[in-house]
């Protein structure tokens, strides 16, 4: 780690410039602003993801959610995928047992930023789960964030802000068990490295080892994190970590379970009905090293410099199964195992200046920057072609005991290097006290070489994409706003002749009020809009051709959207929101049905007056019905094939009770009403979720 060691080590030789700092923890954090943690409170009085500049909710004209550290903990939402199924207008799409799509707005989310910097997913999906362990909290914008995510989708960017360490001694940790045999274990460590806490170190570490609602299915995760932070004066902050996360699942599907007879008729399976056998699994390693430089200059000038190097691993052998049975002799199903290697290896750099100046006797915000980002993948495949094509009948098909096969060795499948450079600026105009006007945008060049089973995946595109947002205050409380966002992101998918689709292309406009009392600590908002995104890449697997084939589709999102979050009364904290939409093709058809069309999310909290030992809750996750055409029909009746998954919604409880001021006991209970529905219909296959679980966990703070 020569990056991380020589980051730590241009700290300790600032230490003797640092003395003075002060021990207090101070109201802002200078890389990444307001801390969450140790608030208790589902609202932050701001963010920087959408803008680099310290805005309020009220004041960011696009709709933005933020889950604190103290919801993570209490509805114990221990990986990204829990977390995400409780912000308001966010769809997370378990299209398998270990790979997820998530969607807001009607389109795939495809960035996640770690402290406002990342590149989009490397093939479109999250592989592999993700910790929140070492996370403060999460911001998620929605819509086309193009001024700072600039190839990518309408639909949102989801920022995860890190732990920072502390200018004095603390310490956390929890003992989990709950149903599936489920066990996870947590620390949490910050101490000062110098007097003063002028030099400070944090480190962050969890295990989990679970087993599923689907049978034979285990997953053990491992994170690590850590951090050193030095002042290097009163105003600069040098910052650099290593963490590192090593995802290893055994029986895990690839694909998922047919769905549907060749009648057209639901197969009946049991929701534990899991075909891998032991042998199948998904092993990926996320390593990450990064470093951050920022200074305030004064004067509300400030500068950040961030240097992030990502690397992911994976070795997986899989067994997927295509097809579908015959109602009467259970025939149709066919093995294709597989077994690979895939490396990804991205460094992006970014920096910024963001400031006030002064022209017409009034201040405005000015902010201007740049970005690079560099990525590679590489995934090497081997296929032993005497196990693909095996009949495999429905009786037996969950037994999960397809044989490994004698896997030949790697051959190269994919290769391919992709590069971004972006310069972007805004300018943040106050021509009075109650109407701000935003002018920006960003000038990307995004290019790509390489192959993908002998295809290119050759591009060069660049773009110009415009911001303009404009907010204005009709109440001391209550503002209206508006913004036009755009964004592109060339794509590697091909159709069925090996050709590369046409870059996506979008949209996003949105408008509507928003508002904030009990000094910022609550905050709602009413929002409609409109997104577009044209030439999406829409895929089914061809078994001939032993891959996905893609063709284009464009789409137009339209709906509205409720929200609010923070403390409605004292002891009383609450976040949630509902988002009401359509989406048609250019011919005014639905499209993507797939994606649920009304998402309701709630997440409650109350500490009775008196009792504040004691904490209850409550988290509901609503989302209206959604189908999927295969394109086939029925061999009985001849009319096309509809697979459907009625509305549903899901109820989670707490109860917590502090024993004393350090250690506290907590119950979750998940899924109460022990409602039955498929993860998801991304294509024709899909699992049941997870029945009524419980989770028990001990914790102590020092």
């Amino acid at each position: 780690m020569p990056v991380f060691s020589s980051l730590v080590l241009a700290a300790a030789a600032a230490a003797t410039t640092a003395e003075s700092a002060a021990a207090e923890d101070p109201p802002q954090i200078v890389v990444t602003g307001q801390r969450s943690e140790g608030s208790g409170g589902y609202g932050v009085e701001e963010q920087r993801t959408g803008f680099r500049i310290p805005l309020s909710q009220k004041e960011t004209p696009q709709s933005i959610s933020v889950a604190t550290r103290a919801q993570i903990d209490d509805f114990r939402l221990n990986d990204v995928n829990a977390l995400l199924t409780t912000v308001p207008g966010v769809s997370v799409l378990a299209a398998e047992t270990d790979r997820v799509y998530y969607s807001a707005r009607g389109f795939d989310i495809q960035t996640f930023q770690i402290d406002g910097v990342g590149l989009p997913f490397a093939f479109g999906i999250q592989t592999g789960s993700l910790d929140t362990a070492i996370y403060d909290r999460i911001e998620v914008v929605r819509g086309a964030p193009g001024l700072l995510s600039s190839t990518g989708n309408p639909s949102a960017v989801v920022n995860f802000i890190r732990k920072r360490p502390y200018a004095d001694t603390r310490l956390a940790g929890s003992v989990q068990y709950g149903s599936f045999d489920t066990l996870r274990l947590d620390g949490d460590v910050s101490v000062p490295i110098v007097r003063g806490g002028a030099i400070r170190a944090r480190a962050v570490g969890a295990y989990l080892d679970s087993g599923s609602q689907l049978e034979r299915y285990r997953l053990r995760r491992w994170t690590g994190y850590g951090i050193v932070e030095a002042d290097l004066g009163p105003n600069t902050v040098l910052s650099a970590g290593y963490g590192q996360q090593d995802h290893r699942s055994r029986n895990a599907m690839w694909g998922a379970i047919p769905l549907y007879y060749t009648d057209g008729t639901r197969i009946d399976f049991r929701r534990e009905a899991n075909y891998a056998p032991n042998w199948a699994g998904w092993n990926v390693i996320d390593r990450q090293i990064f470093g951050d430089l920022a200074h305030d200059f004064g004067g509300g000038w400030s500068a950040r410099l961030t240097v992030l190097r990502r690397a992911v691993s994976e070795d997986d052998e899989l067994l997927y199964i295509y097809g579908n049975p015959d109602r009467t002799t259970g025939e149709g199903i066919f093995s294709y195992p597989g077994k690979f290697s895939g490396e990804t290896r991205n460094l992006t750099i970014e920096g910024y200046v963001a400031g006030k100046v002064s022209l017409g006797g009034r201040e405005h915000d000015v902010m201007v920057g740049a970005n690079r980002g560099a990525q590679s993948y590489l995934q090497y495949s081997a296929y032993d072609y005497s196990r693909v094509g095996l009949a495999l009948p429905l009786a037996t098909l969950f037994r999960g005991d397809f044989p490994r096969p004698d896997f030949p060795a790697f051959e190269l499948s994919l290769n391919q290097h992709t590069r971004r450079e972006t310069v972007y600026g805004l300018v943040r105009m106050n021509p009075s006290d109650s109407l701000k006007l935003m002018l920006g945008g960003n000038y990307t060049r995004a290019s790509s070489e390489g192959v993908s089973y002998g295809a290119p995946q050759n591009f060069d595109a660049s773009r110009f994409l415009p911001f303009v947002g404009a907010t204005f205050d009709l109440t001391p409380s209550v503002s209206a706003y508006a913004s036009y966002a755009t964004i592109f992101r060339p794509q590697v998918e091909l159709n069925a002749a090996n050709r590369i689709l046409p870059p996506i292309e979008g949209d996003n406009i949105e408008a509507g009020l928003k508002g904030e009392w009990n000094g910022g600590r609550l905050y709602a908002s009413a929002a409609v809009f409109r997104a577009r995104q044209m030439n999406t890449a829409f895929g089914r697997f061809d078994p001939a051709l032993g891959r996905t084939v893609y063709e284009p589709v464009d789409a137009t999102s339209t709906g509205a959207e409720l929200e609010f979050g923070g403390m409605l009364a004292r002891g009383l904290q609450a976040t949630g929101g509902f988002t009401a939409m359509r989406i048609r093709d250019e011919n005014d058809r639905p499209e993507r049905t797939f994606v649920p069309r009304n998402i309701g999310r709630l997440n409650l909290t109350y500490s009775p007056p008196g009792l504040e030992r004691w904490k209850l809750g409550a988290s509901a996750q609503y989302q209206s019905g959604f189908s999927f055409e295969p394109g086939g029909v029925s061999v009985t009746t001849g009319r096309s094939i509809r697979i459907e998954q009625g509305a549903y919604a899901l109820i989670d409880l707490l109860a917590r009770y502090d024993l004393t001021g350090n250690v506290g006991l907590s119950l979750n209970l998940r899924n109460l009403t022990n409602a039955r529905y498929l993860s998801s219909l991304t294509f024709n296959q899909s699992y049941y979720g997870a029945p009524r679980s419980i989770l028990g966990t001990v914790s102590v703070r020092y």
